[in-house]
């Protein structure tokens, strides 16, 4: 139970949740085979919601143990040519927040972990209290903010801690120990390591930045750490999934669904089939990384 009895200085109530956390619980059953966790990215809307829906439910079905949803924005900074685009084509099809959590009860519904990604300004106009009620309600897990750092995270991280929600923070191979140490003290569920600096996107080579970056991130106190940013194939899947505990992709799944020019969408049954070979290909290599 929730107790609201306190109030903080913001005028929050202070009440936490004893909510346990499903990302850490998927983590654990992980550790506990010796495997890394699949987490696939795909945007609420794109190719259209209904259609997304499916993809997500596919998704799950076809090995993705957690799913980011990623709500769309007109200033994606931190979002390559693939997911702009995918983005770009859910906000003219009406892409509304609202909608993302019939997308969370899906992958919910499905046996998923659902989280969404967001840009905060996203989440600050739709009322920081009201999405952590309403996604928590829907069954989500946590909330992945590229461009929200702990240090202006304080009404976040009480409305987490109000509704049992993961608050994930990125960091990256440029950050210090100090921003590291930081990062891994208010993250709940998991830390996410960027695997290089600048955008989203598919990559032939990964480099060994992420490996030290995850090291770093562990010795400074992060319980879990995951990794993303340009892992595309199932043997980056399983380069990376020998050190982390988490591998995240995201372009490379978007683009199954994208026509050949990159700018609109391609035959749902295509994409959809594209989608689920995908995602097989990629968790055959990430969960036999060891």
């Amino acid at each position: 139970m929730t107790d609201n009895a306190t109030i903080t200085p913001s005028g929050q109530p202070l009440g936490i949740s004893h909510r346990e956390s499903p990302t850490e619980a998927m983590f654990a059953r992980f550790k506990a085979r010796n495997q890394p966790a699949f987490i696939g990215y795909l945007p609420y809307g794109f190719p259209d919601p209904d259609t997304s829906l499916d993809a997500l439910r596919t998704m799950v079905e076809h090995g993705v143990d957690a799913v980011e949803i990623g709500l769309p924005y007109s200033d994606p900074v931190m979002d390559g040519p693939v997911i702009q685009a995918a983005s770009q084509i859910a906000l003219d099809n009406g892409e509304r927040i609202a909608g993302v959590f019939h997308a969370v009860e899906t992958v919910a519904e499905a046996g998923g972990v659902p989280l969404v990604m967001s840009y905060w300004n996203l989440i600050y106009h739709y009322g920081v209290e009201r999405f952590a009620r309403d996604f928590e309600n829907a069954g989500g897990a946590g909330l992945i903010t590229p461009d929200l750092i702990p240090d202006e995270a304080g009404e976040w991280i009480e409305a987490s801690d109000r509704h049992g929600l993961d608050r994930v923070f990125l960091v990256s191979p440029d950050s210090s120990d100090k921003r590291l140490a930081v990062v891994a003290d208010n993250a709940r569920g998991f830390v996410y390591a960027a695997s290089r600096m600048g955008v989203t996107g598919e990559r032939d080579t990964l480099g060994t930045s992420p490996e030290t970056l995850v090291a770093r991130t562990r010795a400074a106190g992060a319980a879990n750490v995951c990794v993303g940013i340009g892992v595309s194939t199932p043997e980056q899947g399983a380069q990376v999934g020998r050190y982390a505990d988490g591998v995240i992709v995201g372009s490379a799944l978007v683009h199954t669904l994208l026509s050949d020019d990159g700018r609109g969408v391609r035959d749902r049954a295509d994409g959809l089939r594209d989608l689920a070979a995908k995602a097989e290909a990629l968790a055959d290599g990430i969960h036999n990384a060891r």
